[in-house]
């Protein structure tokens, strides 16, 4: 490849870069002063408006467990959890009505937006949280299933300052 074609490839490349969070605006910016691309979230019951009218993400405890939202982060007794996003985000669904039923269709709307998923889906994942919860285990109960109905998350809950 010649040096005048490497240098129209590489301009190429950089305009599809300045193109890219254009494309999606709603679902991505682009942080000037570090050079990386953030996604925006819709707000969380957990955010609280300061008097800059900044948002600060509040931390959620329960039982050894802390979520981190902002993050996208679950921590047990301080060190990260491995859990796949889906059920994490099942997780915050339930965390930010908790005490109240959330129906499967909610959940699924939340998880899967726009996407046609069976509600088996739902139940794997459902399965893959409550089993790195620890649900039903050691007297610990998290979830607790109405069935044919939905969900819903009855352990205490403590938010606080991150």
């Amino acid at each position: 490849m010649t040096a005048s074609a490497l240098m129209r490839a590489s301009e190429h490349s950089h305009l599809a870069e300045a193109r890219a969070p254009a494309q999606f605006p709603s679902a991505t910016r682009l942080d000037e002063r570090r050079d990386v691309r953030t996604f925006d979230t819709k707000p969380l019951p957990f955010r609280q408006q300061s008097t800059a009218n900044a948002a600060v993400t509040r931390e959620i405890s329960f039982g050894a467990f802390r979520l981190l939202p902002a993050q996208f982060l679950l921590l047990e007794e301080g060190e990260p959890v491995t859990l796949g996003s889906r059920a994490l985000e099942i997780l915050i669904a339930l965390l930010e009505r908790h005490g109240e039923l959330i129906t499967k269709q909610e959940l699924m709307a939340r998880v899967w937006p726009g996407i046609f998923v069976e509600p088996a889906n739902l139940t794997v994942h459902m399965s893959a949280l409550r089993r790195t919860l620890g649900d039903g285990r050691n007297g610990n109960r998290f979830i607790i299933n109405i069935p044919g109905r939905g969900y819903r998350f009855v352990a205490p809950v403590r938010v606080g300052a991150p």
